[in-house]
């Protein structure tokens, strides 16, 4: 992990924007740092598809989604399954955060609230 004094600020620019993350430990973080909607895909008895379908229907045509999933193997998988649905569904997808988060070697989603309050230390 790179300690980007810039990090918090270029983060900051994407807190309008809609993300979805995996569970309620990734909401949490986020939203404890400033972003406004987020949405976790996972939901107790709720398939992928229908859950992602549920989002979009919150979302109009011009507003972005982010999509940030943990960067291991799984969340990976993921991200992907995730955008191939999002586009058959006609929702725009952003990766820029994403690729901020990977170039700052951040592997969970759910522990990005405690590195950037560790960097404000700094």
């Amino acid at each position: 992990m790179k300690l980007n004094p810039q990090l918090k600020h270029d983060i900051e620019k994407y807190f309008d924007y809609i993300i979805i993350v995996e569970g309620k430990k990734d909401v949490s973080s986020l939203k404890s740092l400033g972003f406004k909607r987020v949405y976790a895909l996972h939901e107790t008895s709720v398939p992928i598809k229908d859950r992602l379908l549920q989002i979009s229907k919150e979302i109009t045509k011009k507003e972005k989604v982010c999509i940030l999933t943990d960067f291991d193997k799984k969340g990976k998988k993921l991200y992907m399954l995730i955008k191939q649905i999002l586009q058959e569904l006609g929702v725009k997808t952003d990766s820029t955060l994403r690729g901020i988060l990977l170039k700052a070697n951040i592997s969970h989603i759910e522990g990005l609230y405690s590195l950037l309050k560790h960097l404000e230390q700094f």
